[in-house]
């Protein structure tokens, strides 16, 4: 069973995410950073990854790049994502389909998402997860949910870059198959584009029907 950690580490003044979780919690044992993207959009699967980096830390100019992916630029995704791959201990990125959530609802589904990630890390298994939000997955390690995680934590940043690109790259895959809805812009989000080109062309096998707007326009659809 997940359990709460209590330590608090000391941050540092640079204002970047680090490592002073990872080794605060950690104290010489497999840490990893899980973090989701995708919570909020009407369509496409929420896409999570979990991140176990080295205890000595990452190349200077990959530190200095990576931060809460939000507070990126697609370039600067795109440009630390292999960067990380490459450099990471282990990493795995895992997805829950709209299907599952809409039968258990976003917030089970992102914690199933997350659970999925932790256990398709490769090597040994980490000793201690630093999750980012306010709640944790059920996972067979100690565990501690981080408000605001990724701006904290350099492996709960690294993880939702991860989580970012996969999903992204997803949701360009769906608008060469749905072209009307701009997801290769907004990701599936309720933009202004998304939510007019839903009325104006219907919901298709990637929309979540749980979302409000969605059931709404599936109850016109009849």
């Amino acid at each position: 069973m997940t359990k709460l950690l209590s330590a608090k580490p000391v941050r540092t003044s640079r204002g970047l995410p680090d490592l002073s979780y990872e080794l605060s919690v950690g104290q010489g044992r497999r840490v990893c950073g899980i973090d989701e993207v995708g919570r909020g959009p009407l369509a496409g699967p929420v896409v999570a990854a979990a991140v176990v980096l080295p205890p000595d830390g990452l190349p200077a100019d990959l530190t200095r790049l990576i931060r809460d992916s939000k507070a990126m630029t697609r370039q600067q995704r795109e440009e630390a994502e292999p960067a990380i791959r490459a450099h990471a201990l282990a990493y795995a990125v895992a997805e829950a389909l709209v299907a599952e959530i809409d039968s258990l609802n976003i917030h089970k589904a992102t914690l199933l998402a997350m659970k999925r990630a932790y256990e398709g890390l490769t090597g040994e298994a980490p000793a201690v997860a630093l999750i980012d939000g306010k709640f944790k997955p059920d996972l067979p390690c100690l565990a501690e949910a981080i408000v605001k995680g990724d701006g904290k934590s350099q492996s709960i940043a690294a993880a939702s870059i991860l989580a970012k690109v996969a999903r992204d790259r997803e949701m360009l895959r769906l608008a060469e198959l749905h072209p009307h809805y701009g997801w290769d812009r907004n990701a599936g989000y309720p933009t202004p584009e998304h939510l007019e080109a839903l009325q104006r062309h219907g919901t298709t096998p990637h929309h979540r029907v749980s979302f409000a707007p969605v059931r709404a326009q599936k109850a016109r659809e009849g």
